[in-house]
């Protein structure tokens, strides 16, 4: 089980900081699409410079123009880029044709989609790479609520989840047993970013 920090709603210095002080307790670097949108590929591509052993994904949150998008990612340096589950087949289909070519990966995020139709669709056009997303809006509903896992049960993805993960949740989360645990605001937040990123990897490890 992987350990991915989410870098969202941060400045560059505050991103680049975080990550020097979590980096030995995390597998990924997630630059957020806040922080993309602010500074482009620029900031994937200091990423990738300054951390070539760590995988890099950017949340471009892609919904049309998957090829396009997709490549500009992949070519910054990015190993997984996101593309929106609600896109049409054909935005997906595109970005993981890029992702193949690169060969690189396509995260499919799952945000607002409650069908296991859709889920067996995303199948049969070749998605392996899936996120239980809850948004951030969403929330301030209350926590991350393990019955998301029922969209993916049994149909053999590759899953992450992401959204308001803290130390009080992610005991239940880790029973789930993702493939990886996205956590944003819980370590980029705190006034101490590498102890609560070692104490859930900690907590990752152990289970």
């Amino acid at each position: 089980m992987n350990l991915q920090l989410a870098l969202d709603r941060l400045t560059r210095e505050e991103c680049l900081r975080i990550v020097d002080e979590t980096k030995d307790e995390i597998d990924f670097i997630e630059v957020g699409t806040g922080v993309i949108k602010e500074y482009g590929m620029a900031i994937v591509r200091e990423m990738r410079e300054l951390y070539p052993d760590k995988a890099i994904v950017a949340d471009m949150k892609t919904c049309d123009a998957g090829g396009h998008e997709a490549k500009q990612a992949f070519e910054a340096g990015t190993d997984i880029v996101t593309v929106m589950a609600f896109s049409s087949d054909l935005t997906i289909k595109d970005t993981l044709q890029v992702a193949q070519q690169y060969g690189k990966q396509v995260m499919v995020d799952l945000l607002e989609v409650s069908s296991r139709d859709r889920m067996e669709q995303l199948k049969k056009i070749d998605v392996r790479l899936v996120s239980l997303h809850v948004g951030k809006d969403k929330q301030q509903e209350g926590n991350f609520d393990t019955e998301l896992f029922s969209l993916v049960k049994g149909l053999d993805f590759e899953v992450t989840v992401a959204g308001g993960i803290n130390l009080d949740t992610l005991p239940d989360i880790i029973q789930e047993k993702p493939d990886t645990v996205i956590v944003g605001s819980a370590i980029t937040k705190s006034e101490n970013p590498k102890e609560v990123a070692s104490k859930m990897r900690k907590m990752i490890k152990s289970s």
